[in-house]
């Protein structure tokens, strides 16, 4: 993310992601008209200087959060942010639970939404070998893998999917 993606636009302008474009656009010219430089010139120049750096804020905020594209982008951008940090976790799945989807490569779950938790082969297998090359490394290791966690395409619900380090996967089962 860039810079002025880095902060909460949504704080910035003092609004939520569930605001419409109307509530935004109220905020944004709220705050354009308080913070606007030609405004805060008789002011000392610390405080024109935080104003316009404010007022620059502000606006770059808005130019992201008008367009539906780039609010869209924005969102998912957050969303993918949010959810690399620590998330709490709803239940554990084993893989061993999920359904193979063929066509797509890719481990699937239901949530209790109708959307569902989706794991690539791809993921499976990188994250196996990671966990291999680290028990490896330091001699230990139960050959179990826990932590990958996988968030639900429509709601916020989100599940720790486990397998054994030994499995094999449907492409690596083939191969044999």
């Amino acid at each position: 993310m860039c810079e002025a993606e880095k902060k909460d636009l949504y704080a910035v302008l003092g609004a939520g992601p569930s605001d419409s474009v109307q509530q935004l656009r109220h905020r944004y010219q709220q705050l354009a008209l308080q913070y606007h430089p030609d405004r805060l010139r008789g002011e000392c120049s610390s405080e024109a200087e935080s104003g316009a750096k404010k007022f620059l804020e502000v606006d770059a905020a808005w130019r992201i959060l008008s367009d539906e594209a780039t609010r869209r982008r924005y969102d998912l951008q957050r969303r993918a942010q949010e959810l690399k940090q620590d998330w709490p976790v709803d239940s554990t799945v084993r893989l061993e639970e999920m359904t193979w989807d063929q066509d797509e490569c890719a481990y699937t779950y239901c949530c209790r939404c109708g959307g569902a938790f989706s794991v690539s082969e791809e993921e499976v297998e990188e994250e196996t070998q990671k966990r291999q090359q680290d028990e490896d490394a330091e001699g230990t290791g139960d050959g179990r893998h826990r932590g990958v966690v996988v968030c639900c395409d429509t709601c916020s619900l989100s599940v720790d999917v486990t397998w054994s380090l030994h499995r094999m996967t449907p492409t690596s089962k083939r191969h044999k």
